[in-house]
């Protein structure tokens, strides 16, 4: 479950260095925000959807490890995107290049950079409308490859830069296309 909270009364937007110190002194919550400076809370997700994501995690991790292209992250990690949101994909990639184009204190905190691939996996808290907003979000910040993907549904919806959104129903499996050559998930954990 996900509350979005206007904190205009208090300042006009959270900076990163309080939204650091957010997440610090409240371990057991995520904290977003949105591009208009709303802090975002987030409960944990439940024991199940945390099986899933780590089980995506661990396929997108162990292609990268063998083709050493990127950077890998999970769901706790914070990018400070183009827009000025800041937000942490369920699962997030970024070209070593890109990556390495940052410095030391840039990468320890929430890092200035649009991820190049990302995934979303809806947990049965969450809401459909606001996540889709979220990938849009992404696409529109310069993420080229994004996928939302609903085990209740069986669906994904493959967000790409430039191009409209596709909706596969049941697949077995994706592929990261040329983006990401030879990452193959298999979904079979998932749905």
């Amino acid at each position: 479950m996900t509350h979005t909270i206007n904190i205009k009364a208090f300042t006009d937007s959270i900076s990163d260095r309080a939204l650091e110190q957010l997440c610090r002194e409240n371990p057991d919550l995520r904290f977003e925000t949105d591009a208009n400076g709303k802090l975002i809370i987030m409960s944990p997700t439940g024991s199940e959807s945390g099986k899933k994501n780590s089980d995506l995690l661990a396929q997108v991790w162990y292609w990268n490890n063998r083709h050493k292209l990127g950077v890998v992250f999970d769901s706790s990690t914070g990018f400070k995107l183009s827009n000025g949101a800041t937000r942490s994909p369920d699962v997030s990639w970024i070209a070593i290049e890109r990556w390495n184009s940052l410095n030391d204190k840039q990468k320890r905190g929430f890092a200035p950079i649009d991820p190049d691939f990302v995934i979303e996996l809806m947990s049965p808290t969450d809401n459909l409308l606001e996540t889709h907003q979220k990938m849009m979000e992404y696409i529109g910040c310069g993420v080229k490859l994004g996928w939302l993907i609903n085990p209740d549904q069986k669906e994904v919806e493959i967000y790409r830069f430039g191009r409209d959104k596709e909706i596969l129903s049941n697949p077995h499996s994706l592929s990261g296309e040329d983006m990401l050559s030879g990452l193959n998930v298999d979904l079979s954990a998932i749905f």
